[in-house]
């Protein structure tokens, strides 16, 4: 099989010939690994022969980013989404700190709603060239997109967004489905392009390590209809829909099913997810993607090696898994731990 088979595979609730892999990675990671043996002209994606390519868009409100401050250490702008940021060097990469907002009351809202219009500058223009390369090399490729929840708080602020949903629902509503149109107009313009999309990745943080930002009712009342309105509009193609969410989102997971999510990722071991405990609860109704925990991939091989065969012969039992770590892979984890962790899960993956 081919990645695209491979992946269509599992979307499809079949079993393919192994587990696909995925992951993402710290740039700080790819610094260390070039200097163990990464090539400085291969991305990881490319080195280690990962099964999924993702293309999307620009989602942000597109205002030009202006900067207030620079110096060695530090950058405090105004980004494109109408945000004051401080970015601050730390021993572990760069870190930012959300110090102001443009948007604010209703009255902002409206003078920036315009903002969220579709347009071709929207589009990068190598994306033609990425899918038809992707295709040549019999990759997955799935649309890729932030959902509403995240890049609303992106705009307002996250305890700014959270009071309003109390206090002014239909507001944040507006926002949220304003996004969700934009999400849409991106996607219908890339398929006008020429491109088929083997599934969807929907980015939608909703939880931190313990819980999740809003209870279950909250979700259902307020996130749900837009949630499953994008993945209504991508079931149209055939297109099924994963959903990436940081933290403890395990009392979510039923909303995310009614929503039309296919699958979660990525299953953050450090929030306490565990593929050993959701795949008896949830079976084949949800994709687990995901999970590996990246303080064991940082560890000794034989930590590596516990952690792999104890989760993945549970996780792709019976299908419905992709690989990936539980979050992105930082740069404690060595070029040498990580290609071990891969040739585990082509050994282990297998069907």
């Amino acid at each position: 099989m081919n990645s695209q088979e491979r992946v269509r595979r599992v979307l499809s609730d079949g079993i393919p010939d192994r587990v696909p892999m995925d992951d993402g990675f710290w740039v700080t990671t790819l610094e260390r690994w070039q200097r163990e043996g990464l090539p400085k002209d291969v991305s990881p994606r490319e080195f280690f022969d990962l099964d999924i390519v993702y293309i999307g868009g620009d989602y942000s409100l597109q205002l030009p980013e202006r900067v207030v401050e620079q110096t060695e250490d530090t950058r405090t702008y105004w980004d494109r989404d109408g945000a004051l940021r401080k970015d601050s060097r730390m021993p572990d990469g760069w870190t930012s700190q959300w110090l102001d907002y443009s948007i604010k009351t209703r009255e902002d809202w409206a003078r920036y709603r315009q903002h969220m219009a579709f347009s071709p500058s929207r589009i990068d223009a190598s994306a033609l060239a990425t899918y038809r390369q992707a295709r040549a090399q019999g990759k997955a490729v799935l649309y890729s997109a932030h959902a509403c929840f995240h890049p609303t708080w992106s705009r307002l602020g996250l305890v700014n967004e959270l009071m309003l949903m109390v206090q002014d629902p239909d507001f944040v509503q507006d926002m949220f489905a304003a996004h969700a149109q934009l999400i849409i107009d991106i996607y219908d313009a890339l398929r006008h392009m020429g491109m088929e999309f083997d599934g969807a990745r929907l980015a939608d943080d909703l939880g931190y390590v313990k819980a999740p930002f809003i209870s279950p009712a909250m979700y259902d009342e307020l996130v749900l209809p837009h949630h499953k309105r994008l993945c209504d509009h991508l079931a149209r193609d055939g297109v099924k829909t994963l959903l990436h969410s940081d933290g403890n989102v395990a009392p979510l997971i039923p909303g995310f099913l009614r929503a039309g999510f296919v699958g979660l990722h990525p299953l953050e071991a450090k929030a306490g997810l565990d593929v050993r405990e959701l795949k008896p609860e949830y079976g084949n109704r949800l994709i687990l993607y995901g999970n590996i925990d990246v303080r064991k991939l940082s560890g000794t091989k034989e930590e590596i090696k516990e952690e792999i065969t104890a989760k993945l012969p549970v996780a792709k039992a019976g299908g419905g898994y992709i690989y990936h770590s539980d979050h992105s892979v930082p740069h404690s984890v060595s070029f040498e731990n990580y290609r071990f962790a891969l040739e585990l899960i082509r050994q282990y993956g297998a069907y």
